[in-house]
């Protein structure tokens, strides 16, 4: 019987979700997203989940959408309702509960993309971040091209997603594309600190101080400011 697509584990207050096509470097087909879904689907509802790591299993973190499926939906607007209807990146973004990237090796397309979805990216010391849609004649579709130039800056984002440069994770840390870097053999265990670390707040308060930077991010600084008050008010 074939392994899952992906993998969800919990350890105490932690949900740890692995992408798991290693021989593929974890490339994102049909099957993963379908798993995916339904995890992000348990982990939102769960409430003894506390915070989420998101890692991949082999050699890659995720080398973005599996090639071979590319055009293989019966048509535009089927693979469009398929998409839509089963919404893993706002269902991730949005979740109330902190989210980690763990990631290493290539982390590349919507497998940077879907680190950027997260809230906090832990890098690996070996990890290799690009997004190489544009070169493929297409543009990064996993959120890519409104995340980055959050994280990173319009003039970087656009440096990545026009150029499709590599970037490493000393520079990666030093860009804000990351927010840690650590040895390859000890990634797991500092993604587990930290969200063990994040665990023990309350729930409500790490979900409204989530919501007040995420929301007011979108938001002029008065609105954003009115977004902070009434969120303060809820605590």
């Amino acid at each position: 019987m074939p392994s899952p697509a992906v993998l969800y584990e919990k350890d105490g207050p932690l949900a740890i979700v692995s992408l798991n096509r290693p021989t593929m470097r974890n490339a994102y087909n049909v099957e993963m997203r379908d798993d995916l879904y339904e995890i992000l689907q348990a982990v939102r509802d769960d409430p003894e989940v506390r915070v989420m790591i998101l890692r991949g299993e082999g050699p890659a973190f995720s080398t973005g959408g599996d090639v071979s499926e590319f055009g293989s939906a019966p048509s535009p607007v089927r693979a469009r309702e398929v998409r839509w209807r089963r919404d893993n990146w706002g269902t991730l973004l949005h979740l109330p509960q902190p989210t980690i990237a763990a990631v290493h090796g290539y982390t590349v397309g919507g497998g940077m993309e879907m680190a950027l979805l997260c809230d906090i990216c832990i890098a690996a010391d070996d990890t290799v971040f690009f997004l190489p849609e544009t070169s493929l004649g297409m543009i990064p579709g996993v959120a890519g091209t409104q995340t980055a130039p959050r994280a990173i800056g319009l003039g970087r984002a656009l440096d990545m997603v026009l150029t499709g440069r590599q970037v490493k994770a000393d520079e990666a840390l030093q860009i804000g594309l990351a927010n840690q870097v650590v040895p390859r053999a000890t990634l797991l265990t500092a993604a587990k600190s930290l969200a063990y670390t994040l665990s023990r707040y309350d729930p409500k308060v790490v979900a409204l101080a989530k919501r007040a930077v995420r929301q007011g991010g979108d938001l002029s600084l008065s609105d954003g400011l009115r977004l902070e008050q009434n969120l303060f008010a809820m605590v």
